[in-house]
């Protein structure tokens, strides 16, 4: 039997999105998803995307799209845009970007998706924002030291650490794990003078 208020009640904790195998895991078929479509009860945003219809809209509606679409069991989102999502900087990003483990790197990311893959073996350090899964900001930070603008980078790591979102260490901790100390320790002395 279908269950569309287990699923309406998944997609209200996803902003109103619900992919199409999440509502055959409540049972309903695809049939009867086209159904709902016609009458209005829910919109194609996209191949296997779906909204509540009338649900309103979010300022990450963008990338809670894209990582939907992707899969929320596949992908992470960050680098710039995990940087949006923890309000850090004034940048503003021209593609949503996620991470994706090494094995899924032949991945056909949906137009607008910028795909990176996690070379490494550990886990990605992830919090929760707008309820998408996000690389930490400390992650998040370092990944995009090379990409923003050097007042950008020391705007975001200023942010992020009078807001308590990291500490220090933390962040060089992560620095040293990619490489990248030199750059992080510039934006660090920068960011506290």
């Amino acid at each position: 039997m279908p269950d569309i208020n287990a699923l309406q009640s998944e997609a209200y904790h996803q902003s109103g999105y619900f992919t199409a195998s999440q509502a055959r895991a409540h049972g309903v078929s695809p049939q009867l998803l086209d159904h709902y479509v016609r009458n209005g009860r829910f919109e194609r945003r996209r191949r296997g995307l779906y909204r509540l219809t009338g649900y309103p809209s979010g300022e990450h509606d963008e990338i809670h799209e894209a990582w939907l679409a992707v899969g929320p069991d596949k992908a992470i989102v960050s680098h710039e845009s995990a940087l949006a999502l923890h309000a850090l900087s004034d940048h503003i990003p021209n593609a949503v970007h996620l991470l994706v483990p090494r094995r899924h790197r032949g991945l056909r990311p949906p137009p607008g998706v910028i795909v990176h893959t996690n070379a490494r073996e550990h886990p990605v350090p992830t919090v929760w924002r707008d309820g998408i899964a996000t690389t930490a900001p400390a992650r998040t930070i370092v990944d995009v030291a090379d990409d923003l603008q050097p007042d950008q980078l020391v705007m975001a790591v200023r942010q992020a650490l009078a807001r308590g979102l990291l500490t220090r260490g933390q962040l060089e901790e992560e620095a040293d794990r990619q490489r990248r100390r030199s750059i992080i320790d510039h934006a660090l002395a920068e960011a506290t003078q």
